[in-house]
């Protein structure tokens, strides 16, 4: 087996951690580099010529970092053969390195480097803006605006950017932690302004939920931000190191929901049937930005003793003016939207707003629906789903999750 690690410095934001920095070593190791050239400059003499010392340089490359030091090669620890760095955007050498590593036995790592966002000028100055950009104009480097200019709400990312870092200077026991998503999740500020309170802990998700875990022990309110597709890597964690404790970390689901450009890896449409199973666990959607921060609020507060989530979907609110203040809300309390006749419907989180849309118009069809904003699925509220029972025959729920599970 060939593994090929692509390794160039960024995931959508720079990589983080030892073995990013181990990595690095590897690559500028003075005592490698000199012994590579000194080799280089011998084989460049003999009378075989310099056509086939090039062939040969792959293979004594590995030679030569076995010299070294072969326990002080990770990969060579794990019984890994050890070949590279080479850089990735040379195809000639790429694909001649390639050739040769085909006919060597046993598992074996190709490390080559590359640069993101190679050959656009533009992306490779800001590989984090130019991640995934939507459409832009190739030659100005414009990325048009989806609903041209008209004035649009904040994203749910930025409100809870805003929300925690206003949160945070209130409460010295709030940190952030986001496994390798500070951009994505607008947790960068926050690391900007509070370096030693927000954490981007590299592409590590259990290792987020258990760092949470360790510093709710001792008292802190943890906002672990990680994206509800990706949570499913620390279910695991989230079941033994927070909930069988029942300690108060607030889990914020990011792109719950179906994501569009993100596409199908990152849809979150499985966190409500799997958070809700869980003992302990509370769940909750915001159905606007001014929802979002009262929940965010809520989580945080020294009462709310259980571990909490807030799922809400990727892009933009409904509100312009968002910036209120914020209030406590009740755990596991609905609120009723509007009154209505006949029917009923219940919705979770951003659908909501769906659901508004379409009670205007059936209105003129001589419908009439009543509107319910459930805000948590768990502890669900009861007394309201009777008041709704009693009341309505026809009950239509909307949610963005699986009804599976």
């Amino acid at each position: 087996i060939l593994i090929i690690l692509n390794d160039n410095n960024i995931g959508i934001d720079p990589t983080v951690g030892a073995l990013k920095e181990y990595l690095t070593d590897i690559t500028i190791s003075p005592t490698y580099n000199k012994l590579r050239g000194d080799f280089w400059d011998a084989l460049g003499k003999l009378p075989i010529g310099k056509d086939f010392t090039r062939d040969m340089v792959s293979k004594i490359e590995a030679g030569l970092k076995g010299v070294v030091s072969k326990s002080s090669n990770l990969f060579e620890a794990l019984q890994l053969r050890y070949f590279g760095p080479i850089d990735g955007h040379n195809i000639t050498k790429l694909v001649d390195t390639l050739k040769d590593l085909r006919d060597i036995p046993g598992p074996k790592i190709l490390h080559i480097k590359t640069v993101k966002g190679k050959g656009y000028d533009l992306a490779e100055k800001d590989q984090t803006k130019w991640h995934a950009p939507g459409l832009f104009d190739k030659v100005t480097g414009e990325i048009f605006k989806k609903k041209y200019d008209l004035p649009q709400p904040p994203k749910y990312q930025d409100v809870f950017g805003h929300t925690i870092i206003e949160l945070a200077k209130k409460n010295s026991k709030i940190f952030g932690i986001t496994p390798a998503m500070p951009s994505g999740c607008s947790l960068k500020d926050m690391m900007e302004q509070m370096p030693d309170r927000a954490f981007d802990v590299g592409i590590c998700e259990q290792h987020a939920v258990t760092l949470s875990a360790g510093m709710a022990t001792q008292g802190m309110k943890v906002f672990c931000n990680i994206y509800s597709t990706f949570m499913q890597r620390a279910y695991d964690m989230v079941i033994h190191d927070v909930a069988i404790q029942n300690l108060p970390v607030i889990f914020c689901l990011d792109r719950a929901g179906l994501v569009g450009e993100d596409g199908p890896t990152h849809h979150g449409a499985y966190d409500i049937a799997f958070m809700r199973c869980i003992p302990n666990m509370i769940v909750s959607a915001p159905m606007n930005e001014n929802e979002l921060r009262n929940l965010m609020y809520t989580a945080q507060l020294d009462s709310t003793k259980n571990p909490f989530v807030i799922r809400y979907p990727r892009g933009n609110g409904v509100l312009a003016e968002w910036k209120n203040d914020m209030q406590e809300i009740i755990i596991g309390k609905g609120r009723k939207i509007k009154d209505g006749k006949d029917v009923a419907i219940l919705s979770f989180g951003h659908p909501g707003n769906f659901a508004a849309a379409a009670i205007r118009d059936v209105k003129v069809e001589g419908i009439n629906p009543a509107h319910y904003d459930m805000r948590f699925v768990k502890p669900i509220d009861e007394a309201l789903l009777h008041e709704v029972f009693a009341q309505y025959k026809k009950i239509i729920t909307i949610e963005d999750g699986t009804i599976v599970g």
